[in-house]
C-alpha cells in the first residue's frame, strides 16, 4: 500500500509540473503529457526511488531522476509531437529540471517510508 501511495504523490506531482510546462507553455496536448508522466513515472519510481536512492544519497538520485528525466521527455516528446529534436530538448531541460527539485523533496518521503531496495534509511545523509 505504501508503494501505491508513494506512486499516486510522484504521479500527481509529475503531471502537474509537465502540464504546466509542456502543455500550457509549449502546446503540448493533455494525452501526450500523460503518456510521457506514465512512462517517466514507471521508470524514475523504479530507478531512482526504489534502486539509487538507498544505496547512494538524495543528491545523486536527484541527478539521475533529472537526466531520466531529460532522456524520457525528450524522446518521447520527439516521437509524440514531431517536436524539433532540438526544441524538444529546451523543453526536456526545463522539465527535468522543475521535475529534479520536486524529485529531492519526494525522496524525503520515500526513505521515511523506507520504501527502497535495501530498506536503509539514510535520510540524514541526504543532503
Amino acid at each position: 500500500m505504501n508503494h501505491v501511495k508513494a506512486l499516486l504523490i510522484k504521479g500527481i506531482m509529475t503531471l502537474a509540473i509537465l502540464y504546466l510546462i509542456l502543455s500550457l507553455g509549449f502546446g503540448i496536448s493533455f494525452i501526450n503529457v500523460l503518456i510521457i508522466t506514465l512512462v517517466l513515472g514507471a521508470i524514475s519510481y523504479i530507478l531512482g526511488d526504489l534502486y539509487i536512492l538507498p544505496k547512494k544519497t538524495n543528491m545523486v538520485a536527484t541527478m539521475a531522476d533529472l537526466g531520466v528525466t531529460f532522456v524520457v521527455v525528450w524522446l518521447l516528446g520527439i516521437a509524440l509531437t514531431g517536436m524539433e529534436a532540438a526544441t524538444m530538448a529546451e523543453v526536456a531541460a526545463i522539465s527535468a529540471i522543475v521535475i529534479a527539485i520536486g524529485e529531492y523533496l519526494f525522496h524525503f518521503y520515500i526513505l521515511r517510508k523506507d520504501l527502497g531496495a535495501n530498506k536503509r534509511l539514510k535520510a540524514s545523509s541526504s543532503h
